[in-house]
Parts: structure tokens; sequence; C-alpha cells
């Protein structure tokens, strides 16, 4: 009998193991103001929450991918970017940017290297955009931290006529002496500006 008690056990262990996971990534609602809804999630094993945003935007799904995926137009980018270069630009393909966050003193300014690429389903009109950290692109300064633990995402999605589905998730660590409940406390103010900016231009009248 005793040989047989690994089959059983194994078993119930990868389903707990699952069953935790999926509860450790639950989004938990955080606010909602002019449409937009925001959530945060505890990523497994780092000490800094993920964020979502979701709304809808009043404008064709055609008009609000070609307006975030252009490098050209940054007016809705994070403000906090002191510098913004384009290293890299393939239309409707992919791009790279050195990013750079200026921060009030006495807190180091922080940069990033960051490649983002564009997926098109032309069955179902869903478009992504996906950004990642890359190496070797731009050596790290001695006067800026470099962010290493980066990801975001946009989903943009036809939800009828004239409206589309937005969603944009994503997780920074900007890594050096910022406390972590300070970075959990404003996580959803960034991403949360960047899409009211997005939404304000694109429904003017």
């Amino acid at each position: 009998m005793s040989h047989c008690r690994p089959r059983f056990i194994l078993p119930f262990f990868i389903s707990l193991v699952l069953s935790f996971s999926a509860v450790a990534q639950t989004w938990e609602f955080n606010k909602q103001k002019e449409g937009i809804i925001m959530y945060t999630r505890k990523e497994a094993g780092k000490p800094l929450k993920a964020y979502k945003g979701v709304t809808d935007i009043h404008a064709p799904a055609e008009k609000v991918f070609a307006y975030i995926e252009d490098v050209n137009n940054t007016l809705w980018w994070d403000k906090n970017l002191s510098e913004i270069k384009v290293l890299l630009y393939e239309k409707n393909n992919r791009a790279q940017f050195y990013l750079v966050f200026g921060l009030p003193w006495p807190i180091s300014d922080r940069d990033l290297c960051v490649e983002s690429k564009v997926t098109i389903d032309e069955v179902t009109g869903i478009n992504k955009i996906t950004s990642t950290p890359v190496s070797g692109v731009i050596p790290e300064r001695s006067d800026k931290i470099r962010i290493k633990e980066y990801h975001q995402t946009w989903i943009i999605r036809p939800a009828g006529k004239d409206l589309t589905h937005v969603e944009l998730e994503g997780y920074v660590d900007p890594a050096g002496s910022i406390p972590d409940w300070i970075t959990n406390m404003l996580i959803v103010d960034s991403p949360y500006k960047i899409i009211s900016g997005i939404k304000l231009q694109l429904e003017k009248k």
C-alpha cells in the first residue's frame, strides 16, 4: 500500500498548487472613475502588484489602435518621462525605446530599454501591443537605476460600431530604494492617467 501513496499525493498536490495560483492571480477592484475601472493583483513571488485598466472608448478600433501604436504620438505617455528616444520603429510590427523617468530629489531617476511587439488578428479585429525590457541596446548609466522587471500589454478589441474595448495590463518594479508600500499605493495612478488621456483625445467631438 505504501508504494501506491505517491500516486494519490502527487495529483492532490498539483491540484492544490493550481488552485492557489488561480486565487493568487485574481484581480481586485481598485477604483472606478470617468468610465475607467482599475484593478490590481499580487504577483506571485514579487513584492509589488500588477495593474489593469479597463474602459470603452467611443471610437473605431482601427483609430484607437493607430493612435496607441504610433510612436510619433507621445502626448498620452507617462507624464513622469523626462526623456524618450525611439531607437527602432517598424509600423504595425515592433518598436524599441529608451525611456528616462524623472523622479524628485533625492530619489534617483530610472531608465528603461523596452521593445514593443504588435499582434494583429485580422479575423477577430483584436490587436495587442506587448512591451518587455530589451538588453544590449543602451549601456547602463551610473546616474540612473535601470528598470529590468517590466511588462505591459495593450488589448484593443472592437465592441460595436464606433466602440472599442481597451485593456492595459502591466507590472513594473522601479528597483532601488523606493518603499514597496509607496509604489503599491500609487501603482494605478500612472496607467489610469494614460488611459484617461487616450480616451479624452479620441472622444473629442
